[in-house]
């Protein structure tokens, strides 16, 4: 692994949430996610699955975790399923997990082989009555590839047709929202290494340099601090800003212009995701300064309204209406259609079209209730922006925010957004 260990305890401690949640005489099982084909005989590297990583720590491919709190025979309570190490397997592929090492990462006493999985899953079944299955029920999953895990639903249903089959993911949406101490600590990791990619992206900027090199610049300190890409970055200059979701980075960031960065590093599969808008010379006009100020308006007092019992309509539908009257004061709406704001036309929808903010954790959008309420120990991104085609100028600012029940903690605290701060950090740059 990449990472430095991680204490198994986390790992134990998330699957007694879990099992004080499961009813008598219940199984649950999750596996690991599958290695992905390019072309020929081509492969990605693996993406470890946030369910099973989350309840183990295991980021290896093949790997199953079975809970069965009631089992008859303590050491079935918790088992976790590896593939056998061979010397093939290490010639071709590295050195695999031995069982001594999953016990050591995971804190699961009793691991065995993947071979043994068929037996030990239908002697668990005869002693079960509902069976705990897992699938990827994020409100946007795309479902054009059937998983491990459906792959195995099926198996299962299909031979075991007289049990009582329920949904694991609504249980692990709720529990993995609320993040433990240890779990804001990784992310916290993650926020000082995407604040050290910036800063190196701020050292690089000036009028000619491409989006790409900004982006390389970004890798190489991910990389060094042991962290890696969480998503693709988005680093789009002038009107490439106002493209939400622009992945190209392969235009010249000119003078005059500014230029939307918006990355996060993952360290040991947690995600920070963080965006910040720099004027390219190093300097903001008066009328990009102007647009700044107002969206950094907004994320201030959207952070302040980061707390327990908050509803995410609510926290957004406050945003949308101080957006509105933002955009008022740039003139870029009148009064009157400020005035003809509903929640269902928001005034500001035109210039600013998208969330406020989403769970941040395994996930870049982790799973979460869909509208909360937000609850302690939630962490959620903050992002408004204002996009305006017209003029080629974007901006968006987004922070990283803990719920705690003493206010909002924002995790992103030490990376300059002012814009006073981004002009000195620019200057020293240069």
């Amino acid at each position: 692994m990449r990472h430095t260990p991680i204490d198994p305890e986390l790992f134990a401690a998330n699957r007694r949430r879990l099992v004080q949640l499961l009813p008598p005489k219940s199984l649950a099982v999750v596996h690991a996610a599958d290695i992905l084909p390019t072309s020929g005989d081509g492969t990605l590297k693996i993406q470890p699955a946030s369910d099973l990583f989350w309840l183990s720590g295991v980021e290896q491919e093949e790997s199953v975790l079975v809970l069965c709190p009631d089992s008859v025979d303590p050491a079935n309570r918790e088992i976790l399923f590896v593939r056998q190490p061979n010397e093939h397997l290490a010639t071709w592929e590295g050195h695999k997990l031995t069982k001594e090492r999953a016990q050591a990462i995971s804190g699961v006493k009793r691991i065995r082989w993947l071979a043994d999985l068929p037996a030990v899953i239908h002697a668990l079944m005869c002693e079960s009555e509902r069976v705990y299955l897992n699938a990827n029920e994020h409100e946007r999953a795309a479902y054009e590839v059937e998983d491990r895990d459906l792959r195995h639903a099926r198996s299962l249903i299909r031979r075991y047709p007289l049990h009582r089959y329920e949904r694991l993911a609504p249980l692990l949406r709720r529990l993995r929202a609320v993040k433990s101490p240890a779990e804001v600590a990784l992310l916290r990791r993650a926020v000082d290494i995407t604040d050290a990619g910036l800063r190196r992206l701020a050292a690089a900027l000036k009028p000619g340099v491409m989006e790409y090199e900004l982006e390389a610049e970004l890798a190489a300190e991910f990389i060094r601090r042991r962290g890696r890409m969480a998503y693709e970055p988005i680093i789009g200059a002038g009107a490439n800003a106002c493209v939400l979701h622009y992945l190209d980075n392969d235009q010249e960031c000119r003078d005059g212009d500014l230029v939307l960065v918006d990355v996060g590093a993952s360290y040991a599969n947690y995600c920070a995701d963080l965006t910040r808008t720099y004027p390219v010379n190093g300097r903001f006009t008066p009328r990009q300064r102007a647009v700044y100020e107002a969206v950094l308006r907004v994320l201030r007092s959207s952070i302040a309204r980061t707390t327990p019992g908050m509803s995410l309509r609510a926290w957004k539908r406050a945003a949308q209406e101080e957006m509105a009257a933002e955009l008022v004061g740039l003139g870029l709406i009148t009064a009157e259609e400020a005035a003809q704001d509903t929640p269902e036309e928001p005034a500001c929808r035109k210039f600013f079209m998208h969330g406020l903010g989403h769970s941040l954790g395994l996930g870049v959008h982790d799973i979460a209730p869909t509208d909360g309420p937000l609850e302690p120990g939630w962490v959620i991104t903050v992002e408004p922006g204002i996009y305006i085609p017209a003029e080629g100028l974007a901006v968006r600012l987004e922070n990283d925010v803990l719920v705690t029940e003493n206010g909002p903690v924002d995790l992103c605290a030490n990376v300059p957004i002012e814009p006073d701060a981004i002009e000195a950090l620019l200057a020293r740059s240069g």
